[in-house]
């Protein structure tokens, strides 16, 4: 909510805003995955971290959708306050109606409660986090690249997504919006549904590294194949199909990388997370800030070859 009044105060003071935003948003994922980490069993791990990060891509398709019709309404300040007091509203129903654990909520049974301390592990507060020992371990490592490849595309897709639709497919901005949000929409339909195969798999006694792999690779290949094809589609309806299926493959993730911080260290599942998300984050600010160069400094054809190039960047990292 802050950032229309920053904007006005000058460039310096505008970053400031947008760190501050960014080191808030920064916690977000490692307390979802330590606080899932506390309320969930094994066999259904896959299908809740698919259903809270769901709620990410709608997010998306909610900013997406809305954001053009409020510019053109209201000007570019109303999106800004339209969802920093979503936000505030949400932050105060949170702070009343969430707990850390189980054993804290009131609301739910006492049998509900024993399954759940059944299947989990005891968690004792941390006192110190062993992070000599944990970056020691070769899986934490895989995380961090893994969890670097992912965000490399995921962050140039979602940032440039409707730049693409304008330049190449020559959508409007209303357009652009409402096409945008269709690949975040898949995303969140095989989040799930990757979710349930995933928890599926494990409750039939298949290994749960096996399923981990499985699913991380259909995360990868998926969006890498259909990135590809972009370069030989004339059409928009065939471009932004490909878009939909590579953004659907790549919600998988939920139950390979994503899910495998809860596997290999449960007791640090927010403090690896935390670690991965850091490579992630990085991932971000390089895809897109090279992005913009070579839109900037493109071929001949800047605003089709240029794409075309990110799209297989984008493919070769995954």
């Amino acid at each position: 909510m802050a950032t229309p009044i920053a904007a006005k105060l000058g460039l310096p003071v505008l970053l400031i805003v947008r760190a501050c935003m960014g080191i808030g948003e920064g916690v977000a994922m490692p307390a979802m995955n330590n606080l899932l980490s506390k309320w969930v069993p094994l066999n259904e791990r896959s299908r809740s971290l698919a259903l809270v990060y769901s709620g990410m891509y709608l997010g998306s398709v909610t900013g997406l959708a809305f954001s053009p019709s409020l510019i053109h309404k209201f000007s570019w300040p109303s999106v800004f306050w339209s969802f920093g007091f979503l936000g505030s509203f949400w932050y105060f129903a949170w702070q009343h109606l969430a707990s850390s654990s189980p054993l804290e909520d009131p609301g739910i049974s006492t049998e509900e409660k024993t399954l759940i301390a059944k299947s989990s592990l005891n968690k004792e507060p941390i006192d110190e986090i062993p992070w000599k020992l944990l970056l020691s371990k070769v899986p934490v490592w895989a995380l961090i690249v893994c969890h670097f490849c992912h965000n490399y595309g995921t962050f140039i897709l979602l940032t440039w997504m409707p730049t693409y639709y304008c330049q190449v497919l020559k959508f409007n901005l209303t357009e652009s919006g409402l096409f945008s949000v269709l690949p975040w929409l898949s995303m969140a339909a095989a989040a799930n549904f990757g979710g349930w195969i995933a928890d599926t798999l494990v409750s039939n006694g298949v290994s749960v590294t096996n399923v981990r792999k499985l699913m991380q690779s259909l995360g990868f290949l998926g969006p890498a194949f259909f990135l590809t094809q972009l370069s030989h589609i004339n059409s928009p309806f065939e471009a932004v199909l490909c878009m939909i299926c590579s953004q659907g493959f790549d919600a998988f993730s939920q139950s390979g990388l994503y899910s495998n911080h809860q596997d290999i260290g449960p007791r640090y599942a927010g403090v690896l997370l935390g670690l991965s998300n850091t490579a992630g984050v990085l991932a971000g600010v390089i895809g897109t800030a090279a992005t913009g160069y070579i839109l900037q400094h493109g071929m001949p054809h800047p605003e089709l070859f240029s794409f075309f190039i990110i799209f297989q960047w984008i493919c070769t990292g995954f």
